[in-house]
C-alpha cells in the first residue's frame, strides 16, 4: 500500500476499514451502475457540442459573435458550478452517505437537462446550464463512493474502470450530438437525454447498495489527521491537488483552439470540424484503452510511481506535437499523450483518499473534482493567451514545461511524506 495511508490515526483506520468491510459485498456492483450513470450523464453533458451554437441560434441571438460568445458561456458554466459545490456535495456525502449523493446528482441533472429543451432565450439556457452543474456532478458522486467502498489494493483499478466510462460519455455524446438533432429536433434531444439519466437514476435508486453509519465526532484528545507527518501530508494533498489541475490543463491547453492549429497544417475548409473532431476524440480514445490497466498498475507499484511516471511521459509527447506537418500524425501523438493521461487521476484520487480519514474523504474528493475542472477553465486561457501572442506551436513547449515541473515536485512530496 502507498504510503499516504499513514495519516490514518488507529480510530480512523478502524472505522475506514469497517466501512470498506461492510461494503464488500456491494463494491463491484455499485461500480457496474457508476459507470453506466457516468457515462450517460456525461454523454448529455457533451453531446449538446455539435448543435449548441444552433440552439443558442435558435433562442434568438442573430450575430455570429454572440452565438460564438454564449455559446461559449453555456457551455462553460457548468464545470463552474460543478467546481463550486463539488466539495458541499462531498462533504454531505461523509455525513449523510454516498448513495443519496448519486441519486441527487442524477435525478437533479434528468430534470434539468429536460429542462433546457423547454428554455425560452438564452438566458434562461445559461441558467439551466448552470443549474445543471450546482446539482449534477454524478461522476463527481460515483468518484467519492467507489473511492471509499473498493478495497485498497483494487482501488486503483476500479477507479481506472470508472474514468473509462466517463471518457466514454466525453467520447460519445457529441457523435450522439451529431445526429439526434436531424431525428427528433434539438429540443428533443435534450429530452432524449433526460430520459436516458433518468433510466440511470432509477438504477441507482433500485441496485446500488451502501451500508453507511455516520462517522463518530473525533474526541478532543484525538489528534487531528495527518498526524504525525502532518505537514508533510498537507504538502503532498496541494501536490497531488495541483496535479489534478495539471492533467486536464494539459489536455484543454489547446483544444479550444486545435481547429485553427489543424488549418495551419493545410487541412482544407470543408474538411475542417470532421478533422478537427478525429484528433480531439484519439485523446479520449486513448485514456480509454490505458485508464484501467494503469489504475491496476499503481495498485501494484504504488500511485506516485505511475502519477511521476505518466507526468514525464506526457511531457514528452507534448514536445512532437509542435513539429507536426500532416494532421494525422498529431492525431496520433494526441493518442499516444491520452494514454499517459490515463493513468493519473486514478491514481491521484487512490492517494487523496488514503491520505485523509474517513470523516473527511468526500469533501477531500469534492476539493478533488473542483481542482480538476479548474484545469479545464484555466488550460482553455493559458493555451488562448500563448497562443495569440507566441504562435500556436508555443502551447505544446509551455505545456511541456508544466508538465515537467510537476513531476519534480510530486517526486519531492513523495520522497518528503516518505520521510515523514
Amino acid at each position: 500500500m502507498d504510503n499516504s495511508g499513514n495519516s490514518f490515526t488507529s480510530s480512523s483506520r478502524t472505522e475506514h476499514i469497517s466501512y470498506v468491510v461492510r461494503n464488500e459485498r456491494y463494491w463491484r456492483r455499485n461500480l457496474i451502475i457508476c459507470v453506466f450513470g457516468s457515462f450517460t450523464t456525461l454523454v448529455g453533458l457533451s453531446m449538446l457540442l455539435p448543435f449548441l451554437p444552433l440552439y443558442v441560434q435558435q433562442l434568438g441571438v442573430t450575430s455570429t459573435a454572440g452565438i460564438v460568445q454564449w455559446s461559449g458561456i453555456a457551455f462553460g458554466i457548468t464545470f463552474l458550478g460543478t467546481a463550486i459545490t463539488a466539495p458541499i456535495w462531498g462533504q454531505l456525502a461523509d455525513r449523510y452517505g454516498r448513495k443519496p449523493m448519486l441519486i441527487r446528482a442524477a435525478v437533479g441533472m434528468a430534470v434539468v437537462m429536460s429542462t433546457i429543451g423547454l428554455a425560452h432565450n438564452v438566458y434562461e439556457l445559461v441558467a439551466l446550464r448552470f443549474a445543471a452543474g450546482l446539482v449534477g456532478g454524478y461522476a463527481s458522486a460515483a468518484t467519492v463512493m467507489i473511492g471509499t467502498q473498493a478495497p485498497s489494493e483494487r482501488s486503483g483499478w476500479a477507479l481506472g474502470v470508472l474514468s473509462t466510462g466517463v471518457l466514454a460519455g466525453n467520447l460519445i455524446g457529441p457523435l450522439i450530438g451529431g445526429l439526434l438533432p436531424g431525428l427528433i429536433g434539438i429540443r428533443g434531444a435534450f429530452f432524449a437525454a433526460g430520459g436516458m439519466i433518468a433510466i440511470a437514476a432509477v438504477l441507482t435508486v433500485t441496485l446500488v447498495r451502501e451500508d453507511f453509519s455516520r462517522p463518530l465526532k473525533r474526541a478532543v484528545n484525538e489528534p487531528v489527521s495527518g498526524e504525525p507527518g502532518k505537514r508533510s501530508n498537507r504538502a503532498a494533498l496541494a501536490a497531488l491537488l495541483g496535479t489534478a489541475t495539471m492533467v486536464l490543463l494539459a489536455n484543454m491547453s489547446i483544444e479550444p483552439i486545435i481547429t485553427v492549429y489543424i488549418a495551419e497544417l493545410g487541412v482544407g475548409h470543408e474538411r475542417l470540424a470532421s478533422v478537427a473532431g478525429i484528433v480531439m476524440a484519439c485523446s479520449a480514445f486513448g485514456s480509454m484503452l490505458m485508464a484501467a490497466r494503469l489504475g491496476a498498475l499503481a495498485d501494484r507499484i504504488g500511485g506516485w510511481n505511475v502519477i511521476v511516471g505518466c507526468l514525464v511521459a506526457t511531457g514528452l509527447v507534448m514536445l512532437p506535437q509542435a513539429f507536426v506537418t500532416h494532421w494525422w500524425q498529431l492525431a496520433v501523438l494526441r493518442g499516444a499523450m491520452g494514454m499517459t493521461l490515463a493513468g493519473l487521476l486514478p491514481s491521484i484520487t487512490k492517494l487523496v483518499r488514503l491520505s485523509v480519514d474517513d470523516r473527511q474523504s468526500g469533501k477531500m474528493l469534492g476539493y478533488l473534482q473542483s481542482s480538476q475542472y479548474a484545469g479545464q477553465v484555466i488550460g482553455p486561457l493559458i493555451g488562448g493567451a500563448i497562443g495569440v501572442h507566441f504562435g500556436m506551436r508555443s502551447v505544446f513547449f509551455v505545456t511541456s514545461a508544466l508538465l515537467i515541473v510537476c513531476a519534480v515536485l510530486d517526486r519531492w512530496a513523495k520522497h518528503g511524506q516518505s520521510a515523514a
